[in-house]
């Protein structure tokens, strides 16, 4: 027996998430049609809503509803910091750790050349004018500890320091309240490398 063509069109379109899978969006799909109608309205209300209303922020390409986010809106942030990022849940990490007052500026991804990723996928042209404003005085890189985002953070590195800006990358090591037997040995060995004086 065959699935209903709208069916098959709403299991094909869950499957766009990540981690989501034929199984799952099936799962997703049955759920929403027998027992949450007023969720998949919820669902496709928001969705519809958010495409409509959300665009990128003019400053540090973030999601907004505004012309700039909150943050590069606020007049209390340190303007002479900037601070890259993968992605707007990267910023919102940041953010929550109430440990950094300067400005972003978010990629939108990293480079990925096997994906077919590049400088220009990644708004490197947007970074390098938002940077070189005359205003910010260091960079710092906060791309993750992955091959794709060490690429990115080494490209970008490079870019900014031709241009004479000052260029850091986020330190990496053992995690606050971990034990060293339960860290993996690539971490411990990072820490050791960038230790400082205690």
């Amino acid at each position: 027996m065959e699935n209903p063509g709208s069916l098959d069109e709403l299991i094909r379109a869950l499957r766009c998430l990540p981690g989501v899978g034929p199984k799952s969006a099936q799962r997703m799909a049955y759920h929403l049609l027998q027992r949450d109608h007023e969720g998949a309205g919820r669902l496709s209300g928001a969705l519809a809503a958010a495409l409509d209303r959300i665009r990128h922020c003019a400053s540090c390409n973030t999601f907004t509803e505004a012309e700039q986010c909150a943050v590069c809106a606020s007049t209390r942030r340190d303007r002479t910091l900037l601070c890259v990022v993968e992605t707007p849940g990267d910023l919102l990490m940041m953010e929550q750790t109430q440990s950094f007052s300067g400005m972003y500026f978010v990629l939108m991804g990293r480079l990925s050349p096997l994906d077919g990723i590049g400088p220009k996928e990644i708004h490197l042209d947007r970074l390098l004018k938002r940077a070189t404003d005359g205003v910010v005085k260091e960079v710092i890189l906060a791309t993750n500890f992955t091959v794709e985002g060490e690429a990115t953070a080494h490209y970008v590195s490079e870019l900014l320091s031709a241009k004479g800006l000052m260029v850091s990358r986020i330190a990496r090591g053992l995690p606050v309240g971990g034990e060293l037997e339960h860290v993996d040995s690539g971490t411990l060995a990072q820490a050791l490398v960038e230790r400082r004086p205690a």
